[in-house]
């Protein structure tokens, strides 16, 4: 079963604001003659990375609540622009959204056990979760309606 991460999307307010940030950030990298990847700089490297690779993802909590996630392609070893040393997880670019769970806020990231992971929101299921806007879904998550 593949190991998770899970991590805060500080600044954003919806799945939205972070699919725009992440396009904005592919067409930088394109403009720039650079690869185009989506990845998230942090300090430490995981050190359960052949357990993240095997089909993990990142989590992102958005104003206290999980609601998406995206699958980890690899982890490098990576530069700040001022040259400091960091960790680049690399990610797929689909954004899944899931099933709103609350999360308090914490620093850095944490692991996240399958066991724990939210469970995706497909359109494709009967769940009417998965018609409500995301902003509802949101609020009633919050509430912990769902």
């Amino acid at each position: 079963m593949p190991l998770h991460l899970i991590k805060l999307s500080v600044g954003t307010e919806s799945i939205d604001d972070i699919a725009l940030w992440q396009t904005e950030r592919v067409r930088q990298m394109k403009r720039d003659g650079l690869k185009p990847e989506l990845f998230h700089r942090t300090f430490q490297m995981p050190k359960r990375r052949d357990e993240l690779l095997d089909g993990g993802s990142i989590y992102w909590v958005i104003k206290g609540v999980v609601q998406a996630r995206q699958r980890l392609v690899d982890l490098r070893e990576g530069t700040r622009e001022d040259g400091t040393p960091c960790t680049l997880l690399i990610l797929e670019r689909t954004l899944v959204p899931v099933r709103p769970t609350p999360r308090r806020a914490f620093q850095g990231w944490r692991y996240l056990g399958p066991d724990d992971a939210p469970a995706d929101i497909t359109g494709n299921t009967r769940d009417d979760v998965a018609a409500m806007p995301p902003k509802l879904r949101r609020e009633l998550a919050e509430l912990g309606l769902l």
